[in-house]
């Protein structure tokens, strides 16, 4: 199966996607996790480089940022998340394309048929609708206040005034509706958040 969480940043991706590798590999499955768009994969991680920098608001073209987020794609889903699949692994990702819809679509004003399209022709179709997947939402105020409690660098995203990231937040709002993507609220505690999700996916 290949399973996607999808959120802004400090809604709990990445504690959700390691709970369930937990779970699955506990249970003997091949679990590999990804953490779009870099992952463990040097191309990757390089490309990744280029858009994310820490501390900055780096200003490349948008539309430069949604063709170097697909090639990172492409090679992850190729190189990494493909073989696994064809095993008969789980493959357990935060984030996907959904995110580019969010942050280079609603958040830098990048048509979003134009990111759908670009997507689609780039990878298949497993990859655009996955097994199962959810997107993970909180308030703006207890989002940002969790972020601040982590105490990581901010990055070129995360550094961008609070109207980007409030258009970015209520962009999953309408992803979510328009695609059919179930929205969990995240405010629980990760346990709580785990449960729901996998009652959700039927795991």
């Amino acid at each position: 199966m290949y399973i996607v969480i999808e959120g802004q940043d400090g809604t709990g991706k990445s504690t959700q996607v390691e709970l369930f590798a937990d779970y699955l590999r506990a249970q003997g499955k091949t679990v590999l996790t990804l953490h779009e768009p870099d992952g463990d994969l040097p191309q990757a991680h390089d490309i990744h480089d280029l858009i994310v920098i820490k501390g900055k608001d780096y200003h490349l073209e948008p539309l430069t940022n949604v063709a170097l987020f697909t090639a990172a794609r492409l090679e992850l889903w190729h190189k990494l998340a493909a073989p696994v699949l064809k095993d008969g692994g789980f493959v357990i990702s935060a984030r996907n394309w959904w995110s580019t819809l969010a942050y280079q679509g609603y958040g830098e004003g990048i048509s979003r048929s134009r990111i759908a399209h670009l997507t689609r022709d780039f990878l298949p179709a497993r990859y655009v609708s996955p097994d199962c997947s959810a997107i993970l939402t909180l308030p703006d105020r207890i989002r940002a206040e969790r972020e601040q409690a982590r105490g990581k660098a901010l990055e070129t995203f995360e550094v961008k005034g609070s109207d980007f990231q409030s258009r970015v937040n209520h962009a999953y709002e309408t992803i979510a509706k328009d695609l059919d993507i179930p929205i969990v609220d995240a405010s629980g505690t990760p346990a709580e958040v785990f449960n729901q999700l996998k009652k959700l996916f039927h795991i």
